[in-house]
């Protein structure tokens, strides 16, 4: 009779999986500040980035294609001072970029793996990215490993998208440094190996520890950023051709009551710059309708900076390394900011399911009076092929 039971059971069958889903987003950033390394770590920093986004997954079986593809659209007053000329050519610049992926899961091992690669592109910047990565989650479900392993060839040259050469000419200097050739080299190469360890503590919280060792090799300097020496002479960011960093992320997500999830994590990270900082972040979660989360966020983080750095005028030109870039600075930075996601669940025809919305403002401000505001919306859609087929059927 047991027997029986079981061959009964397998008239229900499992629901193959075959999906497509959609994300529209959008990231509007503004930007305003003193201390652009553009001109040597003094004035105006003022930016603005519009920032328009695609994803597409098509889900199948175990099987996984993703697709995304957008634009950053930069406006800057900063870069707008390589050549000293108002509103010169490199105002208005545009990197434009495509990333794909492929995703395979062994449902009976537990054992994701995926991979993909893109191009990324810009008037002096050309990109090539490559990620491996795999997911084993535990039998049980309680602990789940990530790895992922991501390299980054960059060129730095300029030409491609300039009309009269459509190919890499040259690097980008300052106008009245242009006499000659500051660096040999034009190439960098960016590898990160990034680990995750979950771990499910009990019914309301998880812990999760997230290592992160990254090497970079090249053209680590702007080739845009000036240096105002002590004695008046002028010259170019030079930074060491080998970089190394070691990142420590440590997050906890607790679930209190039934309606508030909260998300804590702390960052360490360390590199041979010289840079250390520590920083404290939450999320808070709070569902207050089976429609409607609001998640307001803090995050505050502190750096002591890079024994290359010195503000402007602060350098000696006898110097190996020296950089007035305030990102390299010691610092303290804030970050507030407001999420709202609305779950919509509307069937809007064959299949198709617009699912929600999120909305997101954050207001970021550093202890150098750098300040920015960063307004973000999600669109997220869904088509179920199975249903599709049956809305076909006579």
């Amino acid at each position: 009779m047991f027997l029986r039971a079981q061959k009964a059971d397998t008239v229900f069958k499992k629901k193959i999986i075959d999906k497509t889903e959609i994300d529209i987003f959008y990231n509007h950033y503004s930007q305003d500040g003193n201390n652009s390394a553009v001109t040597g770590g003094i004035g105006t920093e003022k930016l603005t980035v519009y920032a328009p986004s695609i994803k597409i997954v098509r889900t199948k079986k175990n099987n996984s294609i993703s697709f995304k593809g957008g634009a950053d659209i930069i406006s800057s007053a900063s870069t707008d001072n390589i050549d000293f000329i108002v509103s010169s050519a490199s105002k208005l610049d545009m990197r434009s970029y495509i990333n794909l992926g492929y995703a395979h899961e062994f449902t009976k091992k537990r054992i994701a793996i995926r991979a993909g690669t893109g191009i990324s592109i810009e008037s002096d910047y050309l990109s090539l990215p490559v990620n491996l990565g795999a997911t084993y989650t535990s039998k049980n479900k309680m602990q789940v490993l990530n790895c992922d392993f991501q390299m980054n060839f960059d060129d730095l040259r300029w030409g491609r998208l300039n009309e009269n050469y459509h190919r890499p000419v040259r690097l980008i200097y300052p106008s009245e440094l242009r006499y000659q050739t500051w660096f040999k080299t034009y190439k960098r190469n960016s590898f990160s190996l990034k680990l995750g360890f979950q771990q499910v503590l009990n019914k309301r919280n998880v812990l999760g520890i997230y290592p992160e060792f990254t090497l970079q090799k090249g053209l680590l300097s702007t080739p845009f950023h000036r240096i105002y020496f002590k004695d008046s002479n002028l010259g170019i960011e030079n930074l060491p051709q080998l970089r190394q960093k070691v990142l420590l992320g440590i997050k906890l997500n607790s679930f209190v009551g039934g309606i508030t999830i909260l998300k804590n994590r702390v960052d360490l990270y360390m590199d041979d710059f010289g840079l250390k900082g520590l920083a404290l972040e939450n999320e808070s979660s709070f569902k207050l309708n089976p429609v409607l989360t609001l998640s307001p966020s803090f995050r505050i983080d502190f750096q002591k900076g890079s024994k290359y750095f010195k503000p402007y005028g602060m350098h000696i030109s006898q110097e190996i390394f020296y950089t007035s870039d305030y990102d390299l600075s010691s610092m303290k930075t804030y970050q507030f900011a407001l999420a709202m996601r609305y779950l919509a669940l509307k069937n809007i025809g064959r299949g198709a399911v617009f699912n929600d919305i999120k909305f997101k403002y954050a207001y970021y401000w550093r202890s150098n009076q750098l300040n920015a505001h960063i307004f973000s919306v999600l669109f997220t859609g869904l088509v179920d092929h199975a249903l599709k087929k049956n809305h076909r059927k006579p």
